[in-house]
């Protein structure tokens, strides 16, 4: 079979196969129409291992078994399999989540919470700064201080960012609102963009030309990041002080003719 071997590598990845799996499969699909035979000389599998390999693939849904005699083998449309496999990919993640959610009922996390709180030398918040590394870290630890907000969250970042995390700030947001709490937004970038995510938004939103990214709550914590957009890896400072916070707002609130 003239399949490159970076190819080979490369689908055996996307759809979690082994090599075999994988051989046999771009088999079936160049074929259409084979018996286990004529797939272990096109593919070059062993025959003796061909047979558990079509058998893998059927169970997983990649192959079926054509009715008749000799039996003979179908090779599934990718199509259909990227579709599949999504749907389980979805199926899991829900079922997680549930199985996630359910955590929080239980004594042994009510016994981590009570570690948390009164330990030998708890954690006092107002104690903590804290290094944030990667996208996901530091979007979960934004959405929790952002969702903690008493009276009001600034947030100023560029609007490829704001429209690229649309999702969490949607659900933030509503949040938000919902509690009454003060919403400023500054955003860097495209002006029609900006137009656009207002409408998006329901709300205002000031344009502006600093190309910095911070979120700031209740002017006593500051989260603000320290790489570019360009950078490889997001890298983020969170600060819980009150001072510094105050400060940098009353900056920002200046700067924007508050």
């Amino acid at each position: 079979m003239l399949v490159k071997h970076e190819l080979i590598n490369k689908i055996k990845d996307y759809f979690d196969l082994n090599i075999y799996e994988t051989k046999v499969w771009l088999a079936l699909l160049g074929k259409g129409v084979a018996s286990a035979g004529e797939i272990a000389d096109i593919s070059g599998v062993p025959r003796s291992r061909t047979y558990d390999v079509l058998e893998s693939l059927e169970k997983k849904g990649f192959a079926i078994v054509k009715l008749g005699k000799p039996v003979k083998y179908l090779g599934v449309k990718p199509r259909v399999i990227l579709e599949k496999l999504k749907n389980n990919v979805r199926k899991d993640a829900e079922e997680r989540v549930d199985s996630l959610l359910r955590i929080r009922e239980t004594d042994e996390f009510t016994q981590l919470e009570t570690l948390y709180h009164g330990g030998i030398n708890p954690a006092k918040r107002e104690d903590l700064s804290a290094a944030l590394r990667g996208k996901s870290n530091i979007s979960n630890h934004l959405r929790e201080i952002l969702q903690e907000a008493k009276k009001e969250v600034i947030v100023c970042t560029s609007a490829e960012e704001l429209e690229s995390k649309s999702k969490l700030f949607k659900q933030t947001f509503e949040i938000l609102n919902k509690a009454n709490i003060k919403i400023m937004v500054a955003l860097s970038g495209d002006k029609e963009l900006i137009k656009k995510l207002e409408k998006d938004f329901n709300m205002k939103i000031k344009p502006v030309n600093i190309e910095a990214k911070f979120f700031i709550v209740d002017k006593s914590e500051i989260l603000f990041y320290l790489s570019k957009s360009t950078d490889k890896e997001d890298l983020a400072i969170w600060l819980n002080s009150e001072f510094f916070a105050n400060a940098f707002a009353t900056l920002f609130e200046k700067a924007m003719g508050k």
